[in-house]
């Protein structure tokens, strides 16, 4: 079959076929990422992005490709989530310009289309890194001005562009050490490759959107089914408080289904809403139970566990009721009194009830919930923003993995000045609001916060979900991992270790105040005795322990 032409209504479903592609296949990209945190979010961030793209692409003009391509572009724009997320939706934005234009694409155009993304895409980040996926996406462009200009036929042309986007993608290893050592290909190109491979089936398919692609096992999609309809308990009344769901990779020649009815009952002496999936090479776990760890210690005796996810759900729901009826307190005042014009207002992204406080007690106006497990999107900036009556809102992302979307939202404000303050950390985001000063203009506050935020050295400690190997250190599954902003600079065995070895880390010779904001899942008596070994072990500085709640980090801390 020769496609010489691909009108409007078939370019919808490509890109709704791309989009589903990639959501199939968002936790495998997820696993991709070179830490191995709990909270790997490529694949979540990107899919996210391209599905606020795909809601508004589902209700565009089927046959007009300038009301498509003006939804890809708006849509992925507000959607945009972490740096994945931003960097994907210029690509998309960039595409979308190059075809708004045409009532049909040719070969060439989707070529010139392709490279006007990797531009735009480019334009964006301010330091582009190769073996990333704005390397696959240029290797992709340029194989299709290549093709372009050899044949007229698009579904040939696609089967190279996609074999050549493969290549490029398995060679990102040879360009990022950091991936090399970790023995992945870049999540991000990996991502990009799936939405360019969705759209190539449903063209192979006559441009129809089955989203049957073979790309998932039986057992997979199987599990997203039932996991889907786990049923929800009452959360007033919570028997067994943590969630705890978890992959068993079976040992070659294993019975799974006797095995996995075997540990079904054993799980049901610990726990209920049990959920026991198997296919020939693993085994699905979900269960609420107390005790977690006797879980995945008998999972441990069938093979090596991944995708481990350990939630608390009574603290999580006492956090919902909390936010909820703080979110109905704040709208009741803001319709009975409109805040009055002010000349400067804050907004902050923060994860967990303790430190969202903090950032409240600081002046902030709006905290928005995400970080670590959830990155906003710069539509989540955008409505942040239009809450406060203020002249210059200032922006605190407090991940490095959000500045992006952060920076997006400031091109969408009209009625106000906005400025992003480039914090990386929670730690950081806090020194700098300490630091602000009234009276002065907008840009002097913006250099007095980011100089206060360079005296901030941060870290944060959390567990591995996944055996790797990452600047020369060996970590398993279940280790205990302390992060510094851009490496790992401690594996232990236990919490209180990886805590000591990262203030080591951090302290230097100039070290005075240390913070411990700990997390939902330490204790008041486990975090005061960590923060009076410090206070031993640096008699010269200040130990101070805040109540943070975050989930999945055990602590975040920095020294000042």
């Amino acid at each position: 079959m020769k496609v010489q032409k691909i009108n409007a209504k078939t370019f919808k479903n490509l890109f709704l076929a791309g989009a589903k592609l990639l959501e199939i296949k968002k936790e495998y990209v997820n696993e991709l990422n070179v830490f191995p945190v709990p909270d790997g979010d490529t694949g979540t961030n990107m899919t996210m992005t391209i599905l606020s793209a795909a809601k508004e692409v589902e209700l565009a003009d089927e046959n007009s490709m300038a009301a498509i391509a003006k939804a890809i572009s708006s849509g992925s724009l507000r959607g945009a989530r972490g740096n994945s997320g931003v960097i994907l939706s210029q690509l998309l934005r960039g595409f979308a310009k190059g075809v708004q234009e045409h009532k049909e694409l040719d070969a060439m155009i989707i070529a010139e289309a392709l490279s006007r993304g990797v531009e735009t895409a480019y334009k964006a980040v301010m330091k582009p890194k190769e073996g990333t996926i704005l390397t696959v996406a240029k290797g992709i462009a340029d194989k299709a001005a290549e093709v372009a200009l050899e044949n007229d036929d698009i579904l040939e042309n696609f089967k190279k562009i996609l074999e050549h986007g493969k290549k490029v993608l398995e060679n990102t290893p040879n360009q990022l050490p950091v991936l090399k050592e970790a023995g992945v290909v870049d999540a991000g190109g990996q991502g990009l490759y799936y939405i360019l491979k969705g759209a190539f089936k449903a063209l192979e398919n006559g441009g129809e959107v089955t989203f049957d692609f073979g790309e998932q096992t039986k057992t997979t999609v199987g599990v997203k089914a039932e996991f889907n309809n786990v049923f929800q308990e009452a959360t007033d009344s919570i028997e067994f408080g943590y969630c705890t769901e978890f992959i068993i990779n079976t040992k070659a020649g294993a019975n799974n289904e006797k095995d996995s009815e075997e540990l079904k009952a054993y799980l049901e002496t610990i726990g209920d809403s049990i959920v026991a999936v198997c296919d020939d090479d693993l085994i699905k776990i979900h269960v609420h139970t107390e005790n977690p760890g006797l879980a995945l210690q008998k999972g441990l005796t069938l093979g090596y566990l991944s995708n481990l996810k350990i939630e608390n759900m009574r603290i999580q729901h006492t956090e919902q009721v909390i936010k909820h009826n703080h979110e109905v307190a704040e709208q009741q005042a803001e319709e009975a009194m409109p805040a009055e014009k002010k000349e400067n207002g804050f907004v902050a992204v923060s994860a967990g009830t303790g430190i969202e406080a903090v950032f409240k007690g600081l002046g902030v106006d709006v905290v928005i919930t995400g970080g670590q497990t959830m990155n906003p999107s710069t539509d989540d900036f955008v409505q942040a923003i239009q809450k406060i009556n203020a002249d210059t809102v200032f922006l605190f992302p407090n991940n490095k993995n959000i500045i992006l979307a952060a920076e997006q939202a400031v091109h969408l404000v009209k009625d106000r000045k906005v400025i992003v303050i480039p914090s990386k950390t929670i730690p950081q985001g806090i020194g700098a609001l300490i630091s602000f000063e009234e009276g002065i203009s907008a840009e002097e506050n913006k250099d007095l916060m980011v100089e206060a935020m360079a005296q901030v050295k941060s870290g944060q400690v959390t567990y591995a979900v996944r055996d790797t190997q990452l600047e020369g250190k060996n970590i398993e599954t279940g280790d205990i991992i302390a992060i510094g902003e851009s490496k790992i600079l401690s594996v232990a065995k236990d919490v209180d270790t990886a805590v000591k070895e990262l203030i080591a880390e951090l302290m230097g010779e100039d070290g005075e105040i240390i913070t411990l904001y700990h997390g939902e899942e330490v204790s008041p008596e486990d975090a005061q005795k960590v923060a009076d070994d410090l206070a031993a072990s640096y008699p010269e500085a200040d130990v101070e322990l805040q109540y943070g709640g975050q989930p999945l980090y055990y602590y975040l801390i920095s020294v000042e």
